[in-house]
């Protein structure tokens, strides 16, 4: 059976972490070498926006040792992710380039959709415990020193998600002067996190019942409850035991007590206070720990895309049903969208051969379809402009930013004329592999929406059928399509430029070209 080595790294906000495994298809994960260095970037990232020089200095040498321990062990791939610490930097991309100049290596700065998204697939490693868990009202709490992302499920989908900017170490850079005038710093912290949990409870909540709740975290199980976990689960009772011990402790204590820098102490209450709150608003009576990491959901990324392992759980379906609540927030005709979804999808099958996408840009493809709308509900006559902001300014799990942005200029151009030499001068730090799925998935989704343009789902079948360089695609309907098809001219003429073939359409029984 063959093995390889994978490194997963992390450039977290209190640490630089990183795991070696040995993946095969027989054993998919197996952890070889696990070290963490002790990094404060939180608090220069989250006060001031910069790194200082020696940070950075400190970066580049705690790299430059993981290079060599990737050698020792035969690591034949990696991945460097950082995360909200150089997300929130005023200059990540020079940071990023320093650290390539001098260290060889290239980090990856992932959007916080990305980075919970894979700190999610790292939960469904353990395939067991993850799909059973879901079955019921679950909500995962992924506490990082950024932010924290809440994901609820229900029946085995991901019903929503959202970040919230109330991460331990952003928390305590918030609160370090006014803790130093309170005896009560865990009634501080929950004071100043307070309004962002009801928005979330009134916004997202509802009725919505929580029977489990899955807890991440780098020193959740590690440290604050070594002891009381069994089988990394513990009851409601256990954790407010813990929590009453533990608030009522200063940072040098915990740090005495737990074995562990007192700066890395410093994290622990706000970290609880967090905790605490959630659970105060959800029903559940326990708590499942799985002790997991990023790193973990890095390897998971890897071992998947590079087939070592097949999941059971879909992903890319939470990525669309995530879209989908996105889009049923902003009022979008759910028939509509389904109906313009599945036209889309066929004409995107029926000429693979001719756009050179794969299964990703199909993915983006769907979720376009299902936001095209959005806007509406802010302004009819600006439905175009309209979706573009939602979009960008909405955080869709899974997606990087690229990515996003993507979508957002799909929707932008499905209403708005595609003038080219404009269009690339508008996205000039943009590669030309992104500007060219922009105009394609742009032309598939006009045509597809021109042909719901009724909203009555009059076409019921769709199959396109490439043949040397015409397309042809047959159209399955017993009503009037007169205005679908008189509509479709200047559509017609976009995808044709985009894709440099002839389009004829037709009716199954009655033939109409256009």
């Amino acid at each position: 059976m063959a093995t390889s080595t994978f490194a997963a790294i992390d450039i977290g906000s209190y640490e630089v972490g990183m795991k070696i495994y040995e993946l095969s298809k027989k054993i998919p994960f197996r952890v070889v070498n696990d070290v963490r260095y002790r990094l404060d970037l939180g608090s220069e990232s989250y006060s001031v926006g910069k790194l200082s020089m020696e940070t950075v200095d400190k970066i580049c040498e705690i790299l430059m040792d993981f290079s060599r321990m990737m050698k020792e062990f035969g690591v034949g791939n990696y991945r460097v992710c950082a995360t909200s610490a150089f997300r929130e930097l005023v200059n990540p991309m020079v940071v990023v380039e320093q650290i390539y100049v001098r260290t060889g290596i290239r980090v990856e700065i992932l959007s916080n959709a990305e980075q919970h998204f894979i700190g999610y697939k790292s939960i469904a490693a353990i395939e067991v415990g993850f799909k059973k868990t879901i079955q019921k009202g679950t909500a995962i709490l992924d506490v990082g020193g950024g932010s924290l992302q809440v994901s609820l499920f229900d029946k085995d989908s991901l019903v929503s998600t959202q970040s919230l900017k109330i991460g331990s170490t952003r928390i305590r850079e918030r609160l370090k002067e006014l803790e130093k005038t309170t005896i009560h710093y865990d009634e501080l912290v929950a004071d100043f996190i307070r309004n962002d949990l009801d928005v979330f409870q009134r916004l997202y909540l509802k009725e919505r019942s929580i029977q489990n709740v899955i807890l991440m975290g780098d020193f959740l199980t590690d440290t604050l409850f070594r002891e009381q976990a069994a089988d990394n689960i513990i009851t409601k009772a256990e954790f407010m035991n813990r929590y009453e011990d533990v608030v009522s402790k200063s940072e040098v204590e915990l740090s005495r007590e737990m074995d562990i820098d007192p700066e890395y102490a410093s994290l622990i209450v706000p970290t609880m206070v967090v905790i605490n709150s959630f659970i105060g608003i959800f029903n559940a009576e326990s708590l499942w720990m799985p002790g997991v990491s990023l790193l973990d959901g890095v390897a998971y990324d890897y071992a998947e895309k590079n087939k070592v392992l097949k999941s059971s759980h879909d992903f890319d379906n939470d990525i669309v049903v995530a879209s989908r609540n996105i889009a049923k927030r902003y009022s979008s005709g759910k028939s509509h969208l389904q109906g313009t979804t599945e036209l889309a999808l066929a004409i995107f099958d029926g000429m693979k051969k001719v756009h050179g996408m794969g299964s990703r840009e199909k993915l983006l493809l769907r979720i376009a379809v299902q936001l095209h709308d959005c806007g509406k509900y802010i302004s009819i006559g600006e439905v175009a402009e309209c979706s573009y902001h939602i979009i960008m300014n909405t955080e869709i799990i899974g997606l990087s930013t690229e990515e996003r942005h993507i979508i957002a200029d799909v929707v932008r151009y499905n209403n708005t004329r595609f003038e080219f030499s404009r269009v690339f001068e508008s996205n000039l730090g943009v590669n030309p592999e992104r500007y060219l799925v922009i105009a394609k998935l742009a032309a598939i989704l006009r045509l597809a929406n021109a042909l719901d343009r009724s909203h009555y789902q009059k076409v019921k079948g769709l199959k396109a059928v490439l043949k040397d360089r015409e397309l042809q695609m047959v159209m399955e309907s017993d009503q009037d399509l007169s205005l679908e098809l008189a509509l479709l001219a200047d559509k017609v003429q976009f995808f044709e430029d985009v894709f440099g073939i002839t389009l004829v359409i037709r009716r199954k029984k009655a033939l109409k070209e256009v």
